[in-house]
């Protein structure tokens, strides 16, 4: 079965740090951009950040810059997002999509995670 999946999310405390990870399975991830998105309770999906088939290019959302890194390892077949200094307003679903570049990581998706929690709270 051809599919995402995402791990790592948890509770964890504000300001504190978590990896999430993205694992192909039943293809090589080493084809596609890489995009993560997060959906908070009540509010639209946004797109966090997204990276090149060759962790040339990334690209992060201004709301987390500075705070959140994207990078990949096509060897494991995954693609990791960094998350430090975290507040409670990161607090959201976060799910990973397999597209053909970041201007197009909105609008086709072509595999799909279902995601996973973070909570941040104290």
């Amino acid at each position: 079965q051809l599919q995402l999946v995402e791990s790592g999310g948890r509770l964890v405390q504000p300001g504190g740090s978590l990896t999430l990870s993205c694992a192909a399975s039943g293809f090589n991830l080493d084809h596609y951009t890489i995009g993560w998105f997060r959906q908070a309770p009540g509010k639209e999906r946004e797109g966090v950040s997204c990276i090149s088939p060759t962790g040339a290019n990334t690209i992060v959302a201004d709301s987390v810059k500075g705070r959140f890194t994207i990078s990949r390892d096509n060897v494991k077949n995954t693609v990791y997002l960094r998350m430090n200094s975290l507040q409670p307003e990161d607090t959201a679903v976060y799910s990973c999509t397999a597209t053909y570049s970041c201007a197009t990581m909105s609008t086709i998706t072509l595999y799909r995670g279902k995601g996973t929690l973070v909570t941040v709270s104290s």
